[in-house]
């Protein structure tokens, strides 16, 4: 595969991650810094913030770019995932910052469902706090690789260094009982601006890169790119007098080419790739999260929800799933009712066989098996499907091991699972 192929199959230039930590440990604040200090504010939301800032008397809040809902705002907290970005020279970012509070555990989850890396911000006055656990847990659940712990607020600290050497201490004893690995430490203020962007002159103790320069430099494996070959079916293209059938969808992991065999899940028929049509025309080769369409050199009866491989590379064929799910619905979890479980683009009926055990974020133990499951519960349960999935392990991979439940009432959203 030569260098430009390559470059095609893979997300280059791009890290989407995101800030997680306990109530005021200033997850907001810091990504005002960041956009601050980068330079990446428009004008108009810069004066608005100016104008906010005067009329509380206070220094520039950086914190309100990200902080957007009125209850936000009026509390001085973040509540709902807030989505930022901005860009350097060497890099592109797509920041989700998830709010603090242990009752919006599922929006830390959703934002972490899509998330390469995690900031897990510690107030240094308070070290490491249960929270602090809850977070770095949920991330290392989520499949998240890199973990840097962000000692926050060292000008309330006086930059003792010897507060941010405790804290890594003891973040240090709890990561090794955890079994989490590739973590980074970097001490700083995101309201004065020490390590974030700039070193400052308040830190010169500490010898290692800045956040951003962490952020910018992060060697992110690109897992899905070399990943077994993955086409959930969308859209079926209708043939007309100059064009054959296709098929059309977004490739969630690895690559296809003109030629590849394939296989058609569930059905099993094989085929070859004759053509690749994209937007701009068709290609030899695609790869990673490219939307295009295929045709096949046979005629064969494939509908939406259906899936392409590589013939010999096929995930598991199962109507049933043990699988980690976590709860997002304030209408508890009933055994009795069916729910739609949509994986990729299938969808198909779902009962809850049964819980299995309810999994302790703060503690890292298993609990005994509750009767159901409530809001940010997180548990292991097995489910029983009246048609079959087609599914990866979420451990190899992120899409195609993952789905949610909706109630078929309501067509609510109630739970994302992590397939095991």
């Amino acid at each position: 595969m030569s260098a430009i192929e390559r470059y095609d199959l893979l997300e280059h230039g791009v890290l989407r991650f995101l800030t997680a930590g306990s109530v005021d440990d200033g997850k907001s604040t810091l990504i005002g810094r960041l956009l601050y200090d980068t330079k990446t504010i428009l004008a108009d939301q810069l004066a608005a913030i100016e104008r906010t800032s005067q009329k509380r008397g206070t220094a520039l809040d950086l914190s309100l770019l990200t902080d957007g809902l009125v209850a936000e705002r009026e509390q001085g907290i973040t509540i709902d995932v807030a989505y930022r970005y901005f860009a350097t020279a060497l890099r592109k970012f797509i920041i989700a910052d998830a709010p603090g509070h242990e009752q919006y555990t599922r929006n830390m989850v959703t934002a972490a469902s899509t998330a390469q890396l995690a900031v897990l911000l510690v107030d240094a006055r308070h070290g490491v706090v249960t929270q602090t656990r809850r977070h770095a847990t949920l991330a290392h659940l989520l499949g998240i690789q890199h973990l840097i712990v962000a000692v926050n607020k060292m000008d309330l600290v006086d930059y003792d260094q010897s507060v941010f050497a405790g804290i890594v201490a003891d973040f240090l004893a709890f990561a090794e009982r955890s079994g989490m690995e590739n973590m980074r430490f970097v001490p700083m203020s995101a309201l004065t601006g020490e390590m974030v962007v700039e070193r400052g002159g308040k830190l010169d103790w500490y010898e290692g890169p800045t956040l951003l320069q962490i952020l910018e430099t992060v060697d992110v494996e690109q897992k899905l790119a070399e990943a077994p070959f993955r086409f959930p079916i969308q859209y079926v293209v209708r043939p007309t007098a100059t064009l054959p059938r296709g098929y059309m969808g977004r490739i969630e992991s690895g690559s296809i080419a003109v030629g590849d065999a394939v296989t058609v899940l569930p059905s099993g028929v094989s085929s070859r790739v004759r053509e690749i049509r994209g937007y701009d025309g068709t290609r030899k080769r695609a790869g990673l999260h490219a939307a295009v369409t295929l045709v096949l050199a046979d005629a064969i009866d494939i509908s939406r929800g259906d899936m392409l491989v590589h013939r010999n590379k096929s995930p598991v064929i199962r109507r049933d799933l043990d699988a980690t799910l976590c709860w997002l619905s304030e209408t508890p979890l009933d055994s009795r009712r069916n729910y739609f479980l949509r994986h990729t683009t299938r969808e198909v009926r779902a009962r809850i066989g049964g819980i299995d055990h309810l999994w302790d974020v703060a503690t890292q133990e298993r609990q005994p098996a509750p009767d159901t499951l409530r809001m940010n519960d997180i548990g292991r349960v097995g489910l029983m499907l009246a048609q079959p999935v087609f599914a990866d392990r979420y451990a190899d991979n992120r899409v195609t091991g993952s789905f949610v439940l909706v109630d078929e009432a309501t067509n609510n959203t109630v739970a994302a699972g992590l397939i095991q």
